[in-house]
């Protein structure tokens, strides 16, 4: 496909960072958030392997900016053991599940409505596990179709043999549970 200049788009994100208000506090976190984002994308997920704390980091900024966009009431948590570091994972290769908890955490006024995300290493195994809350009308299969084949196809070739990707689409909830042997 057809390259962006990275260097124009950092300094057009700078540009209108300053534009914003000062004390418009949210809007300029915002910002620094999806510019850091970026960042990750264009150079550090190029292919190669990178830090397990690099992808958290990602998440974590991936996880403040859709509280920030989320009006309706979400309990979000994202929590991670500290003996998820050290070691490299394929970069990019959580976001699709948390993507999809935030697209089918069905508002339920009657309902708690969360997403819960956790990170784990446990005998020589990352653990991630996503959860969430579904709504009354989302009787399907919230992670169906293309993205959960690409994701599957990309954890083949990646980690042939070496993961496990358990699914379970109950009534209320919905669960991801995906293991990687890692060195």
């Amino acid at each position: 496909g057809s390259q962006i200049n990275p260097h124009f788009l950092f300094n057009s994100l700078n540009s209108v960072y300053f534009l914003i208000d000062k004390n418009n506090t949210a809007a300029r976190a915002s910002l620094l958030k999806f510019s850091d984002m970026l960042r990750y994308q264009l150079y550090e997920a190029n292919g190669a392997q990178i830090p397990v704390e690099r992808e958290i980091a990602y998440l974590e900024d991936y996880v403040g900016l859709q509280k920030l966009r989320k009006e309706e009431d979400y309990a979000v948590s994202l929590t991670y053991t500290d003996k998820v570091k050290g070691f490299l994972i394929e970069p990019l290769l959580l976001i699709p599940f948390v993507e999809n908890a935030f697209k089918h955490a069905a508002p339920d006024a009657e309902k708690n409505n969360f997403i819960t995300l956790q990170l784990d290493r446990k005998n020589g195994e990352f653990i991630f596990n996503a959860t969430n809350s579904k709504g009354r009308e989302k009787a399907t299969d919230p992670f169906s179709g293309i993205g959960l084949t690409n994701v599957r196809r990309r954890l083949e070739l990646l980690y042939p043999g070496k993961h496990e990707l358990n699914i379970r689409n109950e009534e209320h909830v919905y669960k991801v549970e995906m293991k990687l042997k890692i060195t």
